[in-house]
């Protein structure tokens, strides 16, 4: 069933969070819809603006669709992960997205809400979900990149002015994570004094965590132990911070860096070990199953699994009424 993150989100909040997962690939999308159709779990299934001039838009949504046609049992959401208004307008106009997001976070707190309203008003017209971004993050994000020093934690005084003004469906806020495989070499983690307060000034409001991947160094280690170069120092949000995360207003948990260091072990270690193999598709059945296996692990640690029955008294029909 294709819904809108906000009918996802309004039967989450405080219980259960849904990974929202970048896909650029069709082994990847193979993997995350047998995945949640195994699990009976909800997902969001999102596409970046990187992804789509990678891909093109319209292969990215006809496998997407595909795999909606081969995985029938499934409960979902396409999302838009960081949009600009080039890609974000044209997914509102041609259709297929039921969810986008507009990243104006490194703008001034005016030109955000600015930026943020006009997305909302043309998406809203079509049924879909918005969501927006205060606060900046740092990392590495596809082609955009932000060092420390211009990241800054979203300012809990202004959340409630900033979804008043622009009547947003869910925000991603800045609590401490970070885009990329690097994440908190500091060590410093999520800030739940900042998570808690933003909770307490937006009661039952959809709260996004980006940068959610959790960056296994086992993984990292075998990447390495098979050819790679990566850093051993960086360490991603742990279980135990996104099981208390939760219970505090985070509906929907971006991964996409866990997913890409898992393509990179498997694709490493299967040329290490079989150098006379050229096909592609016998790493890639390794690969889809690897997928597989892990998205089965965020479904329980998000609390998930089985939770797509919350949503069976919902039609179809229902998404060009959801906002």
């Amino acid at each position: 069933m294709l819904l809108t993150t906000r009918q996802l989100f309004d039967k989450c909040y405080g219980r259960y969070a849904i990974p929202a997962v970048n896909v650029f690939f069709m082994e990847e999308i193979h993997g995350l819809f047998a995945a949640a159709q195994e699990a009976d779990a909800p997902f969001i299934v999102q596409t970046t603006p990187f992804a789509r001039d990678y891909a093109n838009a319209d292969m990215l949504l006809s496998m997407i669709g595909a795999a909606a046609r081969i995985y029938p049992r499934v409960t979902y959401a396409i999302h838009m992960d960081h949009g600009y208004e080039e890609h974000i307008f044209d997914a509102i106009g041609k259709g297929g997205y039921t969810s986008v997001m507009i990243d104006a976070s490194h703008d001034s707190f005016e030109k955000n809400v600015a930026r943020t309203k006009a997305v909302v008003t043309a998406a809203h017209a079509k049924g879909m979900s918005v969501e927006a971004e205060l606060g900046v993050l740092a990392g590495v994000e596809d082609d955009l990149t932000v060092d420390a020093a211009h990241s800054f934690y979203t300012n809990p005084q202004q959340v409630e002015d900033f979804v008043k003004a622009t009547d947003c469906d869910s925000l991603a806020i800045a609590v401490g994570t970070s885009h990329g495989a690097y994440k908190f070499s500091g060590g410093q983690g999520l800030q739940f004094h900042i998570l808690e307060e933003i909770q307490q000034r937006l009661p039952g409001f959809p709260l996004v965590l980006h940068g959610g991947s959790n960056v296994v160094p086992e993984v990292i280690e075998r990447i390495n132990a098979a050819g790679g170069q990566l850093k051993t120092d960086a360490k991603g949000v742990q279980e135990e911070e996104v099981k208390r995360a939760i219970p505090l207003g985070i509906c929907k948990i971006n991964i996409a860096t866990d997913t890409r260091l898992l393509w990179t072990m498997v694709n490493r270690e299967f040329f290490r070990d079989r150098p006379d193999e050229f096909a592609p598709t016998t790493p890639g059945k390794i690969f889809m199953e690897e997928y597989k296996k892990f998205m089965l692990k965020k479904f329980e640690l998000f609390g998930c699994t089985g939770k797509a029955i919350d949503f069976s008294t919902l039609s179809a029909d229902s998404v060009s009424n959801s906002k």
